[in-house]
């Protein structure tokens, strides 16, 4: 009976699987084979198991890095002044540069016995995101090296010799490394790389050496133009066959000192106003021996799954901890200043086009701060989570933007003259750095997070294509056979499920214990977990292959799969918080609003469907009543924008790792008028009963001649009244700071 099954059934099928299913190039598939599903393949269950993630608890700092927070890093953010680095000086200072090597903060990740702080990925995020809310520039110079640079990769793949040599230089600072991938020719396509090495001999230190004669150009290069150590990728050839009969041994990386002749350093890059070292390099005929390549000979061929190893990793730490500091700072000090900011006789934070931003920015700092930390947790259990490090990478920067952007028409004129005073421009400029790199979020969104996801996280597609893809067609057969009715009876659950939670709302669906009223909020993840994994199956069934190149309905697939994940690491940290009562409307609107841009996603995929009556039935079977969750309503929106407007526990929570400013800076001015805004409140109110709104001296002395407040009260008035006035001021200059710095053709070697 098996063998009929398989002849009549199971081959006819394996050949339309061969058809229909999206080929995968060999760059695709070391991606997909980087790292490890883990969460998200839950999310794509269709039924997730959440004591999986709840019984994870929140991540936590030992001794020594809560002290190295306290103490190195607190430090390094009063050293810093943003605004000298980035307009006058163009550079970070030689004294932080020596702060940083002596309290090795280029070593986090290194272990202790290579001289690093071997600090947890909690740690090494807390890190960066504290110093970013200081500064871009020095979070930038920091993060670099701890998480995609030379340092990671040694420590994964290194050799022994290698790892005792470069480690102990890179924790100290002696050696400062960069990463050379990118080129003109091939930015995201590392496949169209075209800087190559060709396998040769030649004399070195006065023998005849086995190695490689390299040719390559390398621009955006972050810590380039000052570093010691390249890590260089390159494609590697060998056309005289001194290794074997193989000709294109494919993606190599290897450890270059940048002195080698050969090297050229090129002048720096100005990434959007950024003063972090960035610039382009090049290298004609240099001759690297085999035992530069890291983890040596063995490792030929193997760089690109090297690298996206690394980058499973590292993207959920780098860019998020930048972008989740950010976040944390817009509002913070948006919801100071507009407290203190009145227009029209009352605080801009009353009026409602206003409280709707801020509540969007608090959402935001919640929900970055969340996914942050969950997956940093993730991190510090050993896990490589690739696809949730790339939705992070792209939703943390995404939410990054919009956070910013609102924060900036909030502040208006503050935000936009630039000077010492302005704790948001910078910021701003930043923006499109980090949407930039790391992998462009056009491409991250539209082919990665879904593209891979649905791959990966699926119980048996992957191998189905394998099976597919086997060689030998009778033992791919017999193992296609054995998964097809495993594959059938997850079909038959998913359909079930997913179609009687869409009908009836989630209503029915279940939730973890212990949860309390945040148990309608899982109700409703399942229903959608449920949806996402019935709309996947379909679509792959019926698009097949195709589905690969309809990157509009796979980066919206891929935005449901990521408002998912958020949402599911919203819910584990008001969890882990104690489940506050206070923080109760962030959690409403964060919820409300992810579920929201579900709903929009789904739609979207449905209306835009190729085959339009496989979209109409999708929409008939799982959301046949059409958008049944609202945004977050008014009243929500005018909760959580309090919640930042007055101090509060909350409020300290959620921006907790903010750097507050050394005295006389601008965010330190706006934050000291904002609390003695709200202590001086009262007597405020006595002043409005009189009909004396004005916060200057004629309304004071008018207050104190009409007896509304006494001698002491007016005193505490005028302060409030001086810092305020302080607070709102931008700076000004008697003619433009020097921003000439010396240019030259990137592609001429100066």
């Amino acid at each position: 009976m098996s063998s009929l099954r398989q002849k009549w059934i199971t081959a006819p099928l394996l050949n339309w699987i061969k058809k229909v299913l999206p080929p995968i190039s060999d760059t695709e598939r070391e991606a997909m084979e980087a790292g490890e599903v883990w969460w998200d393949a839950q999310l794509l269950s269709g039924k997730p198991d959440w004591d999986q993630l709840l019984d994870m608890g929140p991540p936590e700092l030992t001794e020594a890095e809560q002290a190295f927070v306290d103490g190195p890093v607190e430090e390094l953010c009063q050293m810093v002044d943003d605004w000298k680095i980035s307009y006058e000086d163009h550079d970070i200072s030689p004294e932080i540069w020596e702060f940083l090597k002596k309290n090795r903060f280029f070593g986090i990740i290194i272990p202790e016995e290579f001289g690093g702080l071997g600090f947890s990925p909690t740690a090494h995020a807390q890190i960066v995101t504290k110093i970013s809310t200081r500064s871009t520039s020095v979070g930038v110079t920091v993060m670099v090296p701890n998480s995609l640079g030379p340092g990671e990769l040694l420590m994964a793949h290194g050799t022994d010799e290698q790892k005792k040599h470069y480690l102990p230089r890179l924790a100290d600072g002696r050696d400062i490394p960069c990463f050379g991938l990118t080129s003109p020719e091939a930015g995201s396509d590392a496949a169209a790389m075209v800087d190559a090495g060709v396998v040769c001999y030649q004399e070195y230190n006065g023998e005849k050496t086995l190695g490689m004669r390299v040719n390559w150009h390398k621009r955006y290069i972050t810590l380039g133009p000052v570093a010691t150590v390249l890590g260089l990728a390159f494609k590697l050839y060998d056309p005289d066959h001194i290794l074997g009969d193989t000709e294109e041994l494919g993606i190599t990386v290897a450890l270059v000192p940048t002195d080698t002749p050969g090297v050229t350093i090129g002048q720096r890059h100005i990434p959007a106003m950024q003063a972090f070292m960035n610039g382009p390099n090049w290298g004609k005929d240099v001759f690297i021996p085999m035992d530069w390549i890291i983890g040596g000979q063995e490792n030929i061929g193997h760089g690109w799954h090297m690298l996206m190893s690394a980058l499973a990793a590292g993207r959920g730490i780098s860019l998020p901890s930048l972008s989740t500091g950010g976040a944390k700072l817009a509002a913070r000090t948006t919801g100071a200043y507009s407290h203190i900011r009145e227009q029209f006789g009352i605080p801009i934070g009353k009026f409602e086009g206003v409280q709707r931003r801020l509540a969007e920015i608090a959402s935001i700092a919640y929900v970055l701060d969340s996914a942050h930390k969950t997956t940093t947790r993730a991190l510090d259990k050993g896990l490589k989570p690739a696809v949730v490090s790339a939705i992070m990478k792209a939703h943390a920067t995404f939410g990054l933007r919009q956070a910013v952007n609102d924060a900036m028409d909030i502040h208006a004129g503050k935000a936009i003259i630039d000077g010492p005073l302005n704790y948001l421009g910078n910021v701003y400029r930043a923006v499109p750095v980090a949407i930039t790199v790391e992998g462009a979020n056009i491409l991250t969104r539209s082919l990665m997070i879904f593209g891979q996801g649905a791959i990966r996280c699926h119980p048996y597609l992957l191998q189905e294509m394998e099976a597919a893809t086997n060689p030998d067609k009778d033992q791919g057969v017999k193992e296609l056979d054995a998964l097809l009715p495993k594959h059938a009876f997850f079909q038959l659950k998913t359909f079930c499920r997913a179609v009687f939670h869409g009908w009836t709302g989630g209503l029915f669906a279940s939730s973890p214990r212990g949860v309390g009223e945040a148990a309608k909020y899982y109700r409703q993840m399942n229903r959608y977990s449920a949806v996402l994994t019935l709309v996947t199956e379909i679509s792959l069934l019926s698009l097949g292959g195709e589905l690969k190149r309809k990157e509009m309905i796979s980066a919206r697939l891929g935005d449901v799969l990521s408002e998912l994940y958020l949402m599911s690491s919203t819910l584990k940290r008001f969890k882990d918080d104690g489940s506050p009562q206070q923080d109760r409307p962030l959690l409403e609107f964060a919820m409300r609003a992810g579920f929201h841009n579900i709903e929009v996603s789904l739609i979207e995929v449905f209306h835009n469907f190729p085959i339009r009556f496989v979209g109409q039935l999708m929409h008939f079977l799982t959301m046949p009543w059409g958008h049944s969750i609202r945004a977050a309503s008014d009243r929500q929106a005018r909760a959580c924008a309090n919640l930042i407007m007055v101090p509060s526990e909350t409020r300290d929570r959620l921006t907790k790792g903010v750097f507050p400013g050394n005295s006389g800076d601008g965010i330190d001015i706006v934050e000291q008028a904002f609390l003695s805004s709200h202590e001086t409140e009262a007597i405020r109110e006595k002043m409005k009963k009189g009909g004396l709104r004005a916060l200057n001296d004629n309304a004071i002395d008018q207050a104190l001649s009409d007896k509304l407040i006494s001698e002491e009260e007016a005193e505490k008035i005028r302060k409030t009244s001086e810092l305020v006035n302080k607070a709102i001021q931008v700076d000004h200059f008697e003619s433009l700071p020097s921003m000439s710095p010396e240019r030259g053709s990137e592609d001429t070697l100066q």
